[in-house]
């Protein structure tokens, strides 16, 4: 009867010393605040709008969309405008840059029914800007505010070199990995 009594006694030794260890498992780790990003925004007032407007920029590993919050939607004039400012001091951290030249508020856009016209005072072809600055322009153009709700990826955008309009402008689109393609 001792034996039982003594394999008794350490069954609960075992069972007190299981519990102890997994309530000393359970507690809150010493480490400090963690950065964890931008803080929740909330759930939008009833009759609020919550807008947004997409960036593009260029990274190490090609085209970029940035997200950034605005207070209503924005045409591609006032998306293009945020894109000659280039990437916010964060958004520069997470490597990206801009590689559209400054322009002097000489890049303008115009709309109608799914249609961005864009003028620049560049001229594209003789490598004044690069196809990455292309994209950038043409899909932060597409991803804002045009008439006619087409998706981004349908928008015709035609560029207007030197900021002279001709008939014939070049035609692209944003493809749908965020660059320029020619619309045929």
């Amino acid at each position: 009867m001792t034996h039982h009594l003594q394999r008794r006694h350490a069954l609960r030794s075992c069972a007190a010393a299981l519990l102890v260890a997994a309530a000393t498992g359970c507690g809150i780790s010493a480490t400090g605040p963690v950065q964890a990003g931008a803080p929740a925004s909330g759930i939008p007032q009833p009759g609020t709008e919550n807008s947004s407007v997409r960036i593009y920029f260029s990274s190490p590993y090609g085209p970029r969309a940035v997200t950034r919050p605005t207070d209503r939607a924005l045409d591609p004039q006032q998306a293009l405008d945020l894109l000659l400012k280039g990437p916010t001091p964060a958004e520069r951290e997470r490597g990206l840059a801009t590689q559209v030249p400054s322009m002097g508020g000489r890049l303008t856009a115009t709309t109608t029914t799914g249609t961005v016209d864009v003028s620049i005072p560049l001229q594209v072809a003789a490598d004044d800007l690069d196809v990455t600055a292309v994209s950038q322009i043409v899909c932060t153009a597409a991803h804002a505010q045009v008439p006619g709700d087409r998706p981004a990826t349908q928008v015709h955008i035609r560029i207007h070199e030197n900021n002279i309009r001709t008939e014939n402008p070049w035609t692209v689109r944003c493809g749908p990995n965020g660059t320029a393609t020619p619309v045929k």
